[in-house]
């Protein structure tokens, strides 16, 4: 019986904290809550470094695909012929960068 009048007394504040708690965890966790807006910013960030990097990747590509095309360049060949076949004119030094 006492714990039903303590109840009745105290139903607006009951109903008040449960609200807020229920607002508070809604504002935290969740789907569009305050970590997951944290965890998906980190995730577009990493998104858009990959995006770059593939990119760069495609110009260089793409590059290579216009030097090897229409006009074809014959320096860039020589490059491609010394660095897969070790070729060197005698007593000349190779190196390769990788």
């Amino acid at each position: 019986m006492r714990i039903v009048e303590i109840l009745k007394k105290n139903y607006f504040l009951l109903i008040n904290i449960f609200f807020f708690i229920y607002i508070a965890f809604n504002l935290l966790d969740g789907e569009r809550g305050l970590f997951s807006y944290f965890e998906k910013k980190v995730i577009q960030n990493q998104l858009i470094q990959k995006k770059n990097n593939l990119t760069t990747e495609l110009n260089d590509v793409e590059k290579k695909i216009l030097l090897l095309t229409e006009n074809i360049d014959l320096d860039y060949l020589e490059i491609l012929y010394r660095e897969k076949f070790f070729y060197g004119k005698p007593n000349e030094e190779v190196y390769l960068n990788r």
